[in-house]
């Protein structure tokens, strides 16, 4: 009873805000950014149209601003082609591919705890 009260005021005087745990999930946090991490993580380099269809039911609009937010984390690099029609790829950088082991790791513990 007293390791678990220990643990409580550990917890109370903590300030998880500066923890790395919460940094992380600063950056990977939000509806779709771990399915486009997942996505690249697969299929490597992805344009635009194709990631959409990856995702399904994710709005254009949606699509752009998670990309955009990705891309100024230094997760995913946007490479655009200067031809007609646009033509723009999507593909991890170093930083977004030292995720993949965490993602891995968390598609093992579904697949062993799906219920």
């Amino acid at each position: 009873m007293k390791e678990a009260e220990a643990y409580k005021s550990c917890i109370s005087a903590a300030n998880l805000a500066d923890t790395g745990f919460s940094y992380t999930l600063s950056l990977i946090n939000g509806k779709y950014k771990m399915t486009i991490l997942y996505a690249l993580m697969c299929f490597g380099v992805v344009r635009f149209n194709k990631m959409k269809k990856y995702i399904g039911g994710i709005s254009y609009k949606t699509l752009s601003a998670t990309l955009k937010e990705l891309e100024a984390d230094q997760l995913v690099h946007r490479e655009e082609y200067p031809q007609i029609p646009p033509k723009v790829e999507y593909s991890l950088t170093e930083r977004g591919r030292s995720l993949i082991p965490i993602l891995d790791q968390m598609c093992d513990w579904g697949e062993q705890n799906r219920l």
